[in-house]
């Protein structure tokens, strides 16, 4: 268990929709993934078995989302990559085609007699 920041109370607070007037006059302790399996071992009423329960499954949860962003962010990331790789190698291109089509003012001369 620990308590939060100033900064972390106020997060908490717009997540949760609470209003502005009134509030804490402390800031709120919060149990870590570890401490609620340790509180699990105290508890005895059945109702707070199932909290306790509830509550390692929501840590389970926020892990795998945890987890899936992580591999979503670096999917995102190597398309990226293949993206610019890819302009690159179209702009290369796009100058050799451009050049093949419109031959250069040094290549071309006159033909005929010169003064």
């Amino acid at each position: 268990m620990f308590q939060l920041t100033g900064d972390e109370s106020e997060n908490l607070r717009y997540q949760f929709g609470a209003s502005s007037w009134g509030g804490r006059r402390y800031l709120p302790y919060v149990f870590t993934e570890q401490g609620v399996a340790m509180l699990s071992g105290v508890l005895r009423s059945e109702k707070a078995i199932q909290v306790n329960i509830e509550i390692m499954r929501a840590f389970i949860r926020m892990k795998k989302a945890l987890i899936a962003d992580k591999e979503l962010a670096g999917r995102m990331e190597a398309v990226e990559k293949t993206i610019t790789l890819h302009g690159q190698r179209v702009k290369v291109l796009s100058d050799i085609v451009r050049g093949i089509i419109e031959p250069s003012a040094k290549l071309k001369r006159k033909i005929g007699f010169r003064k």
